[in-house]
């Protein structure tokens, strides 16, 4: 990232952080996710004028409801009332002591309730990351990753207890395109959510807590080629499926990446249970959003320059298609030879709904 965009992107961080994580009950303040992308991707000139637009839905941080301590934060975790005490806690940690310490300690404490507001949490966390290792520590970097971990510690949600374990065809995309739907596709995510019982077991069966996954068992490089190719096979999936929901249908592919991007910030001894959260995030989007109609063909869609198609999400400005384009370039970036990536960016571009 460009020096000036670096910049550009701490000022619009500081303006964003005025602003609670949530606006209208319940629906994710994607600003610094989407500031983030625009800045480094060359279009760090359009940062100010998005937030711009962009703050007029949002809402002013709620109020405390009650200190986060050492002590109390188990009874606090999953409790929304506490989004802005979670917060400052995060704030409190990270000016104590370095933020991958506190990152690793409280990543597998967090990874259980990966789906929380429908993964926008670990979203936020995963581009607070790539930025601190990517251009440095400032303010306002490590006032975002607080309210990320934040909005993630306060909105904690599992999938379902005892989900049965399916057998799992072989490839990532094989994998996707096996998850079963849920049944009843009325209702908000939570609700369908909740319906998931069966998953394929595609991730290697891997404990969440760190303590249960043995250390020379950790194959680093192998752990993030597998999810690395999950977040590809996701893009393939949003290709051939984002008809089904194509706002809801991003999250499956931006939530692996995001615990992608974390990984060279967190001990190798996570990335197992890292993978396996990953795995269920994606699965579990699909599950609550895949179309029972199944895949169509992309009709219509053209391969694209990859600058060339984050400037036409840049200019058609709504945060979800911006966050997929970005996650399909990362998938471009890795495999230039296959153009479905910067096909599914441009199908987001289509389906979905530009910023007003």
């Amino acid at each position: 990232m460009e020096t000036n965009a670096a910049g550009t992107l701490d000022e619009a961080l500081t303006r964003l952080h005025a602003s609670g994580p949530e606006f209208e009950g319940w629906l994710s303040n994607h600003g610094p996710m989407a500031v983030e992308a625009l800045a480094r991707h060359g279009q760090e000139a359009r940062v100010h004028r998005w937030v711009d637009a962009y703050r007029t839905r949002l809402e002013d941080r709620p109020t405390g409801f009650g200190r986060i301590t050492a002590d109390n934060w188990q009874a606090a975790l999953g409790d929304p009332r506490h989004l802005t005490d979670w917060t400052e806690y995060f704030g409190v940690l990270l000016a104590e002591r370095p933020w991958r310490a506190v990152l690793a300690e409280w990543w597998p404490r967090l990874l259980p309730g990966i789906t929380a507001s429908a993964t926008h949490p670990v979203i936020r966390v995963g581009h607070a990351v790539r930025v601190l290792l990517g251009e440095g520590e400032t303010g306002p970097r490590l006032a975002e990753l607080a309210h990320g971990l934040g909005y993630w510690a306060a909105r904690f949600q599992p999938l379902p207890a005892g989900i049965t374990s399916l057998a799992a065809p072989g490839s990532a995309d094989a994998a996707l395109r096996a998850v079963p739907l849920v049944a009843d596709q009325s209702g908000g995510i939570t609700a369908r959510l909740a319906q998931i019982d069966r998953l394929p077991a595609w991730a290697a069966p891997a404990a969440v807590e760190p303590a249960a996954v043995e250390p020379a068992a950790v194959e680093p490089a192998a752990v993030a080629e597998r999810l690395g190719g999950l977040v590809r096979a996701a893009i393939g999936y949003y290709a051939s499926h984002a008809h089904g929901s194509p706002v809801m249908l991003v999250h499956a592919a931006t939530a692996p990446n995001a615990v992608l991007r974390a990984l060279p910030a967190l001990p190798p001894e996570l990335w197992p249970a890292s993978l396996a959260a990953a795995w269920q995030a994606s699965a579990g989007v699909v599950a609550a959003y895949g179309p029972p109609s199944g895949p169509t063909a992309p009709a219509g869609t053209r391969s694209s320059d990859p600058a060339e198609l984050f400037e036409r999400a840049a200019a058609h400005g709504d945060e979800h298609a911006i966050k997929l384009v970005d996650t399909a370039l990362d998938v471009a970036a890795a495999h230039p030879a296959d153009p479905l990536a910067l096909r599914a960016g441009v199908r987001a571009i289509e389906l979905i709904d530009p910023l007003d």
